[in-house]
């Protein structure tokens, strides 16, 4: 529930035409004394004090609840908000403005609302298509009224008290390069877990909250008492996705989120919903997807982000992982100094030797093929998703640097503007 602040009387053009009609009055009655232009001043003096009287008890009792129905959503989906107003005083309302604030791109919250009668409620439904990932708050709300003629409209503001937090989105991916683990013979890591692998370490046991699929059934029987297995983190090489967010080398077309709204409001498919033409969306989006990949196969992932700070997620499995990633790229931004190599040299002694790195960069730089020459000798292994800069307005490049990742023996995607991401994932350079 919001509390408002004091009202703010505006002056209206109709208010000053009454106060000149009423000097006028006043002047002629002044000079001619006639008995009309006395009652036109009272009629004029009347009306100015009648109205200022109503416009100042327009707003009072008045409350305005605003019942989002999600506070975390994905790209390319509708966002659904119900606004309430509560008249909690005896004096019928006429009208009410209600203005939506929010810098939420496409926000549909303004209204009028006309006739609400003492202790009366009344609401609507706000919908509108989310076509911007980041933290948008729902406000502030200005609420507007006032006297039957508009001689004096009154505005009181409402604070923000509820924010929405819009993930990138993601897209299904049904292939990708799916590294293998440790080669038979390497080192296991000897970490217990509560996952289930395929690597069990022993029994203890069991203990309130265990799940049943893990008691083992012969050493229960033989000890009379519920044992259950417990597991260690398999062998399997860990997935690192690295995004590139050095802001020289980012690039975006001209866009406005009016242009990518257009005919898209009653569609319920997120695949027909059309990203920014922007290397730093795409790049947000391609690591949600990929890291929802990986973790449908039970991989373990991490993300790094060097944008505004540096944003380190260790590897780890689940749903909560996934909740992680997707709020640190909600906020993601292109608009760091440190470029990729720099980052990979900071982070790779604290990657396991095998892991995968999936490096997402619109870069065009023949340089880069020297950082993956550094993965390789540090044992890890490389896979590049190349953003076409020039198709996102940038400079050329990306088609000769991705023949050299190519030529290295690195897997290579390259994703194009305004093409399937999907598919330019799946297909092999």
């Amino acid at each position: 529930m919001f509390k408002f602040s004091l009202s703010r009387i505006i002056a209206s053009p109709s208010q000053r035409v009454v106060w000149g009609l009423l000097g006028l009055c006043l002047l002629a009655l002044a000079i001619t004394g006639a008995e009309v232009y006395s009652r036109l001043a009272y009629v004029w003096g009347i009306l100015l004090a009648g109205s200022w009287l109503w416009s100042v008890l327009s707003l009072r009792g008045l409350k305005i609840v605003r019942h989002p129905r999600l506070r975390r959503a994905h790209l390319g989906q509708i966002f659904e908000e119900r606004f309430e107003v509560q008249n909690n005083g005896q004096i019928p309302r006429l009208w009410l403005e209600i203005k939506d604030l929010s810098p939420l791109p496409g926000s549909r919250g303004s209204h009028v609302v006309t006739l609400i009668g003492a202790r009366q409620r009344r609401s609507y439904l706000a919908r509108s298509r989310l076509m911007q990932r980041g933290i948008f708050p729902l406000g502030p709300t200005q609420i507007v009224s006032g006297d039957p003629f508009g001689l004096f409209p009154v505005e009181r503001q409402l604070p923000v008290e509820e924010t929405l937090l819009v993930y990138p989105m993601m897209v299904d991916i049904q292939t990708f390069p799916n590294p293998p683990g440790v080669l038979t013979g390497g080192e296991a890591l000897r970490q217990r877990t509560h996952y289930v692998t395929p690597n069990a370490a022993g029994v203890r046991e069991y203990a309130p909250g265990d799940s049943l699929n893990r008691i083992h059934w012969p050493t229960t029987v033989r000890r009379d008492k519920l044992m259950v297995k417990e597991f260690e983190l398999d062998p399997q090489a860990d997935i690192w996705i690295f995004v590139d967010a050095e802001k020289a080398i980012h690039t975006a077309m001209p866009y406005s989120v009016a242009d990518l709204s257009k005919n898209v409001f009653l569609q319920e498919q997120l695949e027909e919903i059309k990203l920014p033409p922007s290397t730093e969306e795409y790049a947000a989006s391609i690591a949600a997807s990929l890291g929802r990949f990986y973790l449908r196969k039970r991989r373990a992932v991490g993300v790094v982000l060097s944008g505004q700070s540096n944003t380190v997620l260790p590897p780890d499995r689940g749903g909560r992982q996934l909740n992680k990633m997707l709020e640190s790229l909600a906020v993601f931004r292109a608009e760091g100094k440190l470029p990729l190599s720099g980052l990979l040299e900071a982070q790779a002694r604290h990657i396991t030797r095998g892991s995968t790195v999936i490096l997402i960069t619109p870069t065009v730089r023949e340089q880069f093929a020297f950082t993956l020459e550094f993965l390789n000798r540090r044992g890890l292994r490389p896979i590049v998703v190349l953003l076409d800069a020039e198709t996102f307005g940038g400079a050329p490049g990306s088609t000769k640097l991705a023949h050299m990742v190519k030529a290295m023996g690195v897997p290579v995607r390259r994703v194009e503007n305004g093409k399937d991401i999907r598919e330019g994932l799946i297909s092999q350079f």
